[in-house]
């Protein structure tokens, strides 16, 4: 067994100060240690693929993060970890604990997970090695990791098991709750053959930005294929895949880099399939990060068919999850608008109805997602 401080303080000499996850009791004084210490970054995740993107947009911005979860969730994180982490080639250090473990009792839900966690790690093409259990042993397993991550600039995994770290005392948190904001506009007043096409939005976007001081992330689809189109640019990430992850690697990003503003540009339905990162963002984000979602109520990039986008209000949950400010747009100039005014406290979000639709021959990304990083990676930390 060893004290969470062994491990912490050794991985904070290899530069490891950003921590993303989702509790688990195995990790219980790990995390504590992390939040007690404030000089260290913790986010709380609302799921483990949220920790493991915002993780990915924490390196992005030149730091080094490590994201944590039981292996219950592993499942939740292999979209991020196949499709953004693989192909962009982000290096994170994941620290997955193994509940179910073969030969320990453990409650009947962990039964399977326990048996396969280790084949879903090599399945998934992600070294891995026992997370060390004595004082002597944490050393080598992170200097392998460090050596693995900069090499092959791809996650490395340590698997926790039962018992391995001493119990840590969480400290009073002075942390108060935020209250709901209030939200700019009012309801959409155009037919939907009247709403601006999301090329149009995007045009503007772009026109709108610094390529220096401001970063663009485009959800996976139509919206990062139309970003490529209208203008290839260094500050530019387009997700061509882990679909909903855009607003927790722009967390990351935001977090890591607070002189950059990060502009996340969401759909409706990448927006519905990690909805729980809006509450993440809206606990921990600064002001430079301004949060765009383009609802077409469809999955436009494979055939528009309908998501349930119709029946609720993004704003209002967005201003139930805290952020700073939260805007219903109605029309291309309003986002424009938007992007002249001044950073707020906390970050922003905008609501946009537009129309379902693309370009004639939309053309997909030539550059590779490795490239994309890279340049990116390079801009933002030059």
């Amino acid at each position: 067994m060893i004290d969470a401080k062994d491990f912490v303080e050794a991985a904070r000499e290899l530069g490891f100060a950003w921590y993303c996850g989702v509790p688990c009791s195995y990790l219980t004084p790990f995390i504590n240690y992390v939040i007690n210490d404030r000089s260290l970054n913790y986010v709380s995740a609302a799921n483990e693929g949220d920790a493991v993107a915002t993780a990915c947009g924490v390196t992005l911005g030149g730091k080094r993060a490590v994201a944590m979860m039981q292996n219950s969730g592993l499942g939740n994180a292999v979209s991020p970890l196949t499709s953004l982490s693989y192909i962009f080639r982000i290096p994170i250090l994941l620290i997955c604990t193994h509940r179910g473990q073969p030969g320990i009792a453990d409650e009947p839900q962990h039964e399977l997970m326990g048996q396969v966690t280790t084949d879903l790690f090599d399945t998934m093409r992600i070294p891995w090695e026992k997370f060390p259990d004595d004082a002597s042993q944490i050393a080598g397993a992170l200097k392998r990791a460090d050596e693995y991550m900069r090499r092959e600039r791809k996650p490395y995994g340590l698997i926790m098991s039962k018992g391995t770290v001493a119990p840590e005392t969480l400290l009073p948190n002075d942390d108060k709750p935020e209250t709901p904001r209030t939200i700019v506009g009012g309801s959409p007043h155009f037919s939907k053959e009247q709403r601006p096409t999301r090329y149009e939005v995007l045009e503007k976007i772009v026109a709108s930005t610094s390529p220096q001081s401001d970063v663009i992330i485009a959800t996976t689809g139509f919206t990062g294929r139309e970003l490529y189109t209208i203008d290839d640019r260094a500050n530019h990430f387009y997700m061509v895949g882990s679909m909903g992850c855009a607003s927790s690697l722009g967390l990351g990003l935001a977090l890591a880099r607070p002189d950059k503003r990060v502009i996340v540009i969401d759909g409706d339905g990448a927006g519905l399939m990690r909805l729980g990162n809006f509450a993440t963002v809206g606990k921990y984000a600064g002001g430079n990060l301004l949060h765009f979602l383009l609802d077409n109520e469809a999955h436009d990039s494979t055939g528009a068919q309908s998501t349930v986008s119709g029946s609720i209000d993004f704003a209002q949950i967005a201003a139930a999850c805290g952020y700073s400010q939260v805007s219903r747009l109605h029309e291309v100039q309003d986002v424009v608008d938007l992007l002249k005014q001044s950073s707020t406290a906390g970050p922003t979000f905008a609501h946009l109805k537009i129309n379902t639709g693309t370009i004639e021959n939309l053309p997909r990304p030539k550059i590779t997602p490795e490239e994309v990083f890279g340049r990116l990676n390079k801009l933002v930390n030059e």
